[in-house]
């Protein structure tokens, strides 16, 4: 199953893990997915330039290392301009491709036109085509050329991206907006709390900051998820459930692997039947989290709440059809719902996410288990030393499972945001298994949580459809509210200082 150091937001969340040989050491669920087939699918409905903008590898040495070219998407269409001091609608690229966000981050394009605003998505640093070293191959090398991929200098980029950009256009007055999604939306809470000169609020959607150390129960991600299979049927639930062990108990046989193999309609030998629970892990994951009220195609093409369709198939088989049959129909809603996939690759990495599993093994670490009372997956608990051996073996790094929330903060969020901390909307949908990392109480006026009960990851940043349900519509438009009201403060607070 797709294993945790915890498995994500993976940013994810989304969301692409390590695969390894024990259940102890397994890796969290990536914030996003890792999708048969799929290229990025650009909506051409939003229109941008693409930029690049030198960045200091290490923000905080002064060691003479190599710059690399950060890209970012801009657009200022709408932008009212420097005089009347225009906002600045930034979003915090995650872990993957920016063109891949930008056209799943409907949202913030047409919030633009409402407030004048200008448009930026910086990509984040070792991803789509902003990696130092002149390429992907040479950044990911070893341990001392991924050294730089970091949460904080990835938060230091866009800091001197947007001092730089608007210096340039003489718009220092202009306030920025921090707009993100899962890891993105982590990055954009973190942004504002830690460069509050810089932005003066964030969004901060499916963004889970606690899902770090013991803050929240280690089994939260998984019971969400399975608690997303059992109130659709609690014989898909069962069914699901069940199909661990047939599946281990398959493999052992002679001839075992292949069968599992031919069963699944994967493309090549299978090597063991825990890479096939993975996969299949990983997809229960993505459903919970992309269980959208319509159809979409973020991370894989899907029909509206497609965990009623995957639960659909799975229960309608007649009777004495088995259960890795019944697994297999089900699971064809997610990996193959156009019917195109002719089998299947269990290691495919379509937009570029691999980084992640460098970060997992620094200092995104997510502790995460399964408890058999409460889940429909296989029992586990997390091991930090299989954790830390694993990331050993692969990059020659050991994890720093307390850096995060000594450098961000976690322990005793409530008093500390209510004391330090303003301007920051945590939004979530209940549905999401992320949810159960982030912030769902107001911790004061300005410091809000917006949480609906249908909600999936980071659903109120996509577009507006019209298959929008009311409550959906409802939330958006309390973000817009309190965004203006942020906004109008701002300009309250600027012309009095200029009066002075």
């Amino acid at each position: 199953m797709a294993k945790p150091l915890f498995d994500s937001l993976v940013f994810f969340f989304l969301l692409v893990s390590i695969l390894s040989s024990t259940l102890e050491s397994r890796r969290l669920p990536q914030f996003l997915g890792r999708n048969q087939k799929t290229k990025i699918n650009l909506v051409e409905q939003y229109s941008y330039e693409t930029r690049y903008f030198e960045q200091i590898l290490d923000h905080f040495s002064f060691n003479d290392l190599p710059t690399f070219q950060q890209r970012y998407l801009i657009n200022s269409d709408h932008w009212v301009g420097p005089s009347g001091m225009g906002p600045i609608f930034l979003y915090c690229g995650n872990e993957g491709d920016i063109e891949w966000f930008a056209a799943n981050t409907g949202f913030v394009w047409e919030l633009a036109p409402r407030f004048g605003a200008m448009v930026i998505f910086p990509e984040h640093r070792y991803y789509g085509e902003s990696v130092p070293y002149g390429s992907q191959k040479e950044a990911y090398k070893n341990a001392s050329t991924l050294a730089h991929l970091t949460a904080e200098q990835a938060l230091a980029d866009y800091a001197v991206l947007i001092t730089d950009l608007k210096r340039n256009l003489s718009a220092e007055a202009s306030p920025v907006i921090l707009f993100g999604g899962s890891y993105g939306g982590m990055l954009a809470a973190w942004m504002r709390i830690k460069y509050p000169h810089i932005a003066i609020g964030a969004l901060a959607s499916s963004a889970p900051i606690l899902q770090f150390e013991d803050i929240v129960p280690l089994q939260t991600f998984y019971d969400i998820v399975s608690n997303d299979f059992r109130q659709e049927s609690t014989s898909c639930f069962d069914t699901i459930k069940k199909s661990w062990d047939i599946i281990t108990s398959v493999g052992q046989k002679a001839n075992g692997l292949d069968h599992l193999a031919e069963t699944f309609h994967l493309c090549g030998k299978l090597k063991s039947s825990e890479d096939l629970s993975d996969w299949l892990d990983s997809a229960y994951s993505y459903l919970a989290m992309v269980d959208y009220p319509y159809p979409s195609e973020f991370l894989m093409p899907l029909p509206a709440y497609p965990i009623k369709e995957v639960c659909k198939e799975i229960d309608n088989l007649p009777d004495g059809t088995s259960v890795l049959d019944r697994i297999f129909k089900g699971i064809s809603v997610y990996y193959n719902y156009t019917g195109e996939a002719d089998c299947f690759q269990l290691d495919d990495d379509p937009h570029g996410m691999s980084g992640w599993n460098w970060q997992a093994c620094t200092e995104m670490v997510m502790p995460m288990s399964s408890n058999k009372n409460s889940s429909m997956f296989p029992e586990w608990d997390y091991n930090a030393t299989s954790y830390a051996e694993d990331c050993w073996n692969e990059f020659r790094v050991l994890p720093r499972p307390t850096w995060i929330t000594t450098e961000f903060g976690g322990h005793n969020y409530k008093s500390v945001l209510e004391t330090f901390g303003s301007n920051i909307i945590f939004s979530n949908g209940l549905l999401d298994p992320w949810s159960g990392g982030s912030v769902l109480k107001n911790i004061s006026e300005s410091i809000v949580a917006l949480v609906t009960e249908e909600g999936a990851h980071h659903l109120d940043l996509r577009a507006a459809t019209t298959n929008d349900p009311d409550w959906l519509v409802e939330q958006r438009a309390s973000e817009i509210k309190i965004i203006e009201g942020w906004i109008v403060d701002y300009y309250k607070k600027t012309k009095l200082v200029f009066n002075m």
